[in-house]
This record gives structure tokens, C-alpha cells and sequence, in this order.
């Protein structure tokens, strides 16, 4: 999964936090970086002035380079015909493209063959528009898409439009993106944070970024200016196309703790009561452990369990409780979901990847 940061420069960094925020971020794994170049209150002489340091760092650190472009793009950067070439030559490898471009102008551009990809605003795409896409043989293969960030309270979009403009995407196989806002350093002028969905506006980044993910979103970028060191590291960290959920451990058995380590997919005969993992006895099998009676809890909504030595051939049966259960001597809880996170069992659907993130 490559996931990315943004960066705006002449507006609320320093140059130099800028260049420090390529560095860590390419050492936490982040492979793209988004900017844009017509916010209006951009200081455009100080855009000016760093814009070329800072995309010669980005492919420094072969960083892909979005850039949200419009007409009046080109006069600032004293581009004086619009080409892919053009942009390339600054270092910028993904054109967004927003207001001001034709149907004919995106067919175009995506055929090109300088190796430019081109990005369509996935929030406000439509069916009609890429019908014609399709209809007039766009080159697919360079084209993805990014929804927008909402910098007033308020605008943000909902989950279940997020869910239908990405589905529309991903039937034509374009891979799409969305942003998340920081609770470290949030950028101006507003300062309220630069959510793709209105509920995340003050949720951890990390949260939200899961969520996204979960709702099936290939891209997660970091909104906004300045996050902190640990909002890179646990975003950078990030797996693509499968829900992970923080949980609290609740067992110090070393048989019980590697095997909530792994990456499960939740069994195609969906049960009512739980998720189920596919692999997990399996998984005991080759470790050749035992699991001994422990903490045969009341099993609430978001139990981790695991089945003990008293369920015979269930031993090692790893679930994730839907539906509140009572005691059963034969079925350990080594784990909890924590209460933030169980909203996000109802995207772990049959065949799904899933993982736990404990804290240290």
C-alpha cells in the first residue's frame, strides 16, 4: 500500500520543515506526496522559491509527485504550453486534474507517453463522465483518482458517499485515494483539520486511516501540515486491503500471543455470532502448542477468543465476538477490541483480511 503525505509550500511550514517531513517520511515508507499549487492563500513568491528543493528531495527519495493542477497553474510556473513534458521536467510524475479541463483534454492527457499519470477528483466523478471515458478509450492505465480534503467544519463527505464514488472507480479498476487530517499540527488558514469524511475530522489519523482503508480506499494521504512522528509511523506501517483492529491483550501465554500475531481471513461461511478465522488451528497445528484453559470470560461484543484444549479438534479457533456471549470453560478471551474500534467489524465481510495492532 503506498500511502503519502502533503506538503504546501509558501503557506504555514518553513522550507525546512518541508525537507524534514520528506525525510521521515520516506523512512516510515510513505511513496507519494501530494501538493497543490492554487490554494489562495499561498505566499506564491515563497511557492516559487522552494517549490524546486522540494520535489528535487521527492525524487530523491523516488517519491511519486501529485500535484493538483489547474489553467493557472502554468502562469505561475512559467509553463507556457500545458504538456505532460513540461511537468515531468519539474518532477512532478501525477497531474489532479481540477476545475478547467474538457473531457477530450483528460482523454489526451492520458494517453500521453512521457509516463505522467493523470488523477481524477473522485468526489465529484460521475457515471456519465467515466462512461464517456470509456466510450472514447482512455488509457486506464495511467488514470487514478483522489477525493478532496474539506477544510471547514462541517463539509466534509459522508461514509456512505465516499463508499459509492469509490465503487464506481474500482468497477473500472482505478485505484483511489482520500485524506485524513493530523491532531498535531493542523494547516491554515482554518486550522480545523483537512478530512476527506466529515467523522474524521477529530479522530487519530491512524483510526481514521484504518477506517478508510477498511471501506476499501487504496491510498491514504496525510492532510495536513505538519503531523507528528507518530502519525507517520503508524500510517506508514499501514497494510492495504485489510482491516486491522487495536486490541488489549489480555494473556501473557506465548502460545496464545504469537498466534494473534498473524494476518487471518474471516471464513466464507459467514456465522452469526462471530468472525471467524480461517487459518487459525492450522496456524496452532505448526506450532504444535497447546492451549490451556485461561480467562473463560463473559465474551462481550469485540472478545478476541480463542478455543482451549477442552473444545477437542476447535482447539485453536480464533474469533472476534459480534453478538454477546455467556462463559464457556472451553473458549479462552486472550484479547479485547478496543471500544473505539468496533465499529470496524462490520467491514471484516467473508474473505477479508484481518489483524491485530497491540500496544507495547
Amino acid at each position: 500500500m503506498e500511502n503519502g503525505i502533503s506538503i504546501y509550500p509558501g503557506l504555514d511550514n518553513t522550507p525546512e520543515e518541508n525537507l524534514a517531513l520528506i525525510e521521515k517520511a520516506a523512512a516510515c515508507g510513505f511513496r507519494r506526496l501530494f501538493t497543490s499549487l492554487h490554494i489562495p492563500e499561498t505566499n506564491t513568491a515563497a511557492l516559487k522559491r522552494e517549490l524546486s528543493e522540494l520535489l528535487k528531495a521527492a525524487r530523491q527519495h523516488d517519491m511519486e509527485v501529485i500535484s493538483d493542477i489547474s489553467p493557472a497553474t502554468m502562469e505561475l510556473l512559467g509553463i507556457k504550453e500545458f504538456s505532460p513534458q513540461a511537468f515531468r521536467m519539474l518532477g512532478i510524475t501525477t497531474l489532479r486534474l481540477d476545475y478547467g479541463f474538457g473531457l477530450e483534454e483528460i482523454v489526451r492527457l492520458s494517453r500521453n507517453k512521457q509516463g505522467i499519470r493523470i488523477q481524477l477528483n473522485a468526489s465529484t466523478i460521475t457515471g456519465k463522465l467515466l462512461s464517456a471515458l470509456v466510450e472514447m478509450d482512455a488509457n486506464f492505465h495511467q488514470i487514478d483518482a483522489l477525493h478532496n480534503f474539506y477544510p471547514r467544519r462541517g463539509t466534509g463527505i459522508s461514509e456512505e458517499f465516499l463508499v459509492r464514488k469509490t465503487m464506481m472507480l474500482h468497477k473500472l479498476g482505478i485505484r483511489t485515494g482520500a485524506f485524513v487530517p493530523s491532531q498535531h499540527r493542523r494547516r491554515g488558514p482554518l486550522h480545523d483539520g483537512l478530512p476527506t469524511m466529515e467523522e474524521h475530522r477529530d479522530e487519530p489519523s491512524e483510526l481514521a486511516a484504518r477506517h478508510l482503508i477498511a471501506l476499501g480506499i487504496d491510498s491514504v494521504f496525510l492532510a495536513d501540515s505538519l503531523p507528528a512522528d507518530e502519525e507517520l509511523a503508524a500510517i506508514g506501517s499501514l497494510a492495504g486491503d485489510q482491516v486491522t483492529l487495536r486490541a488489549k491483550l489480555l494473556t501473557h501465554d506465548p502460545i496464545q500471543r504469537e498466534l494473534l500475531t498473524h494476518t487471518f481471513t474471516a471464513r466464507a461461511d459467514e456465522a452469526r455470532d462471530c468472525i471467524r478465522a480461517e487459518e487459525s488451528r492450522a496456524l496452532l497445528k505448526k506450532q504444535h502448542g497447546i492451549i490451556a484453559p485461561e480467562n473463560t470470560l463473559v465474551r462481550p461484543v469485540g472478545a478476541i477468543t480463542i478455543d482451549n484444549q477442552g473444545y477437542q479438534r476447535y482447539m485453536g479457533e480464533l474469533q472476534i465476538i459480534r453478538h454477546p456471549q455467556t462463559a464457556d470453560t472451553r473458549v479462552n478471551v486472550p484479547a479485547m477490541v478496543e471500544e473505539s474500534e468496533v465499529n470496524l467489524l462490520q467491514y471484516i465481510t467473508p474473505g477479508r483480511k484481518f489483524s491485530f495492532r497491540f500496544d507495547t
